[in-house]
């Protein structure tokens, strides 16, 4: 391993890996867009030699929604092209394989709310919040989850200059939209 460092680069410079198997929505990329304003860029963006984004795609989405021009970063020169690809799995994975304890989760963002901190700022959404705090009672017993029936289509579309359309138009019509490649 090299002594590698955080630099400051335009975000101009990044090149984003065109066979990233992650995806960003919208709203994901404003939560960590909203992330960043709140509690800061704590998390460099990590590049190979060439500006090559390894990990970090989401944020540099932000980071272009929020108007930064120069964003953290630490090159990883010293990883194989294979280590590379690996490395841009891997550390989406890693982190999904974590869980969480209900009960401290619980307490913690309690704590938070009292201080008037806004927990949108934590990436929950209504039905986990309440699903959290349903499950998670005085006496520690668990109650039944909170159950909400939802709907999907999926459209086919030809390109993504089609995808983008029909979503715009769908989005400006008032239905709650997300983009999913398969």
């Amino acid at each position: 391993m090299s002594n590698r460092k955080i630099e400051y680069i335009s975000i101009d410079e990044f090149v984003p890996y065109a066979r990233n198997t992650r995806t960003h929505s919208d709203e994901q990329v404003a939560q960590i867009a909203a992330s960043i304003k709140e509690f800061g860029f704590n998390n460099p963006v990590l590049i190979d030699q060439e500006g090559g984004i390894i990990a970090g795609h989401g944020r540099v989405l932000a980071s272009r929604k929020l108007k930064l021009k120069d964003v953290p970063c630490i090159r990883l020169s010293d990883l194989s092209e294979a280590q590379k690809k690996a490395y841009i799995i891997a550390d989406n994975k890693l982190a999904l394989n974590a869980g969480w304890d209900d009960k401290l989760l619980a307490l913690e963002i309690q704590e938070l709310q009292e201080l008037n901190f806004n927990i949108d700022l934590l990436g929950f959404d209504d039905i986990e919040m309440a699903n959290l705090f349903n499950v998670v009672e005085e006496d520690n017993s668990p109650k039944e989850e909170i159950y909400h029936e939802a709907f999907s289509i999926i459209i086919d579309c030809k390109d993504e200059e089609e995808q983008e359309k029909i979503f715009n138009r769908l989005d400006s019509e008032g239905y709650k939209c997300r983009v999913q490649s398969l």
